[in-house]
């Protein structure tokens, strides 16, 4: 009999749908929303002096892109 200490840890795409999984992926969304949604606020106010010569802002916020997924130690997130 082999005493191993070594146990196999599951890859993101394995990982089964269970409610902390769920909530830690929901927590995880939520703050990577936040981030870029304050990174882009600092953005347009560094840039809310700059305009064109008939006085329109240079810098504005165009719309939304789709939903990206990015791969977290929890697995993909939209």
């Amino acid at each position: 009999m082999i005493n191993s200490k070594v146990i196999t840890l599951k890859k993101p795409g394995e990982f089964v749908e269970d409610p902390l999984t769920e909530l830690l992926r929901t927590g995880a969304r939520q703050l990577i929303a936040d981030a870029v949604e304050a990174e882009l606020q600092d953005l347009l106010q560094y840039y809310a002096e700059l305009r064109n010569e008939k006085g329109h802002m240079q810098v504005v916020r165009n719309g939304y892109l789709p939903e990206r997924e990015i791969l977290t130690g929890l697995g993909p997130v939209k």
